[in-house]
């Protein structure tokens, strides 16, 4: 992914952190990004995806649906990282923040309206 993805993430995590969270060697770490069930930027020089991404030590259980929608409507991984940190008046804050709560559903709705 691009260096200059602008994105407002709360924290951002690097992956070996991600791989020890998760208890997994960083290679199944790169591998949930290379099939699209994480999504993770370069910071400085390192690969490291935002906190709330990787709440309670696992990837938030709708993301990699809402990801895998994004794709079907012709987003790349950058514009799907924009989409999720886009603040959203219907919710509250960013898509990325409401797939942690009870509106990831609607979040995951929302993304499968952007096909269309």
């Amino acid at each position: 992914m691009s260096e200059s993805v602008s994105i407002n993430a709360a924290d951002w995590v690097n992956l070996p952190d991600i791989a020890e969270r998760f208890g997994l060697p960083i290679t199944k770490v790169h591998q949930l990004i290379k099939e699209g069930s994480l999504l993770a930027v370069r910071r400085e020089g390192v690969l490291r995806v935002p906190a709330e991404l990787v709440a309670n030590d696992i990837v938030l259980k709708h993301l990699p649906g809402v990801l895998t929608l994004l794709r079907d409507a012709g987003y790349n991984d950058e514009e799907a990282l924009r989409w999720l940190y886009t603040d959203d008046d219907s919710l509250p804050g960013k898509p990325a923040v409401a797939l942690g709560g009870d509106l990831a559903r609607e979040v995951k709705r929302r993304a499968q309206a952007l096909a269309f």
